[in-house]
């Protein structure tokens, strides 16, 4: 792959070569971190014994001390996708940020292959988890090829050079944005930028990636290629979504979180029920026959609003 040459504005030096990490990977005294297939053989080992994903007994609460999430525990195995879904102001961003590292619990623990994030470093969890946040904000004057290329830093000592590139053309390909290579991340659309973040996610070769509301601002045919792209990664994937119908084709398990609290945790098809979503988000969760398949769809209709009007 073809690295651009920086250009400067104001001191703001772009991107000018990924590999000089190799030459300043990190502060002498760091620990070392392990080898990436060593890390992956212990990770091989653990999955025999434990589930992928744990949480337990998860609490956080904000400065001012009102409580934002509250007594969350399940587990998850390698290989599920997770929807975490629940109405607004329910904790569902919290738990995301709790569950992928982003936040410190106050109370309880995350475990990733039977590892608490609360002992691993930043550059640790980068070896195996990949976070795609609704606040990606790269510089539009960026090359979505060397957008993407960022998120190989982590495991930048683990290859080659020419691995390193023959695994970014791979996934821009996978990605379908092996034509916009060499475009500047200001000119994409917002779908072409909702892919180059996953992109860039997937080029930390991570276990675990994690996804703020990855479907946010696209129209109903880019939601469906998204989500398919994702379901189709062969990873262990979270992800919030907000459009409860399209959750039963896309993921494994969802988690339902209400209030602060775990509503509903399991498959899809034990948990995303009428009277459940009834309960938590006040409408009729129905199904229809459609071409041999059962089509989810949610009864919302408009309500009575009484608006007062100056005279």
């Amino acid at each position: 792959m073809q690295h651009h040459e920086a250009q400067t504005d104001g001191g703001f030096q772009l991107l000018r070569n990924i590999n000089n990490f190799q030459a300043n990977p990190g502060p002498a005294n760091a620990v070392p971190l392990e080898d990436g297939h060593a890390a992956r053989d212990a990770i091989d080992r653990q999955m025999t014994r434990q589930p992928f994903l744990v949480a337990e007994k998860l609490s956080f609460h904000a400065a001012n001390g009102t409580t934002l999430l509250q007594d969350i525990s399940f587990s998850l195995d390698e290989g599920a996708i997770l929807a975490i879904a629940g109405p607004n102001g329910a904790g569902k961003t919290t738990l995301l940020r709790l569950l992928s590292g982003s936040e410190v619990p106050k109370c309880g623990d995350v475990l990733v292959c039977g590892r608490n994030l609360k002992k691993l470093s930043a550059r640790e969890r980068a070896r195996v988890i990949a976070v795609v946040s609704q606040q990606e904000q790269p510089d539009g004057r960026l090359f979505l090829s060397d957008y993407v290329a960022l998120g190989q830093i982590p495991i930048q000592t683990d290859r080659s050079n020419q691995a390193h590139a023959e695994d970014i053309r791979r996934i821009l390909h996978i990605t379908s944005l092996t034509e916009l290579a060499e475009k500047r991340m200001a000119v994409l659309s917002g779908g072409e930028r909702q892919r180059a973040h996953i992109a860039r996610a997937l080029a930390q070769n991570p276990s675990l990636l994690f996804l703020d509301e990855p479907t946010n601002h696209l129209d109903p045919d880019a939601k469906g290629r998204m989500l398919s792209l994702v379901a189709e990664l062969g990873i262990t994937v979270v992800m919030i979504v907000h459009d409860l119908v399209m959750i039963p084709e896309f993921a494994s398990h969802v988690a339902l979180i209400n209030a602060t609290q775990l509503a509903g945790f399991g498959p899809v098809n034990e948990v995303l029920t009428t009277d459940r979503v009834q309960s938590i988000f006040g409408v009729t969760y129905l199904h229809f026959a459609h071409q041999g398949r059962l089509i989810p769809a949610l009864d919302i209709r408009k309500s009575e609003i009484r608006i007062e009007r100056n005279k």
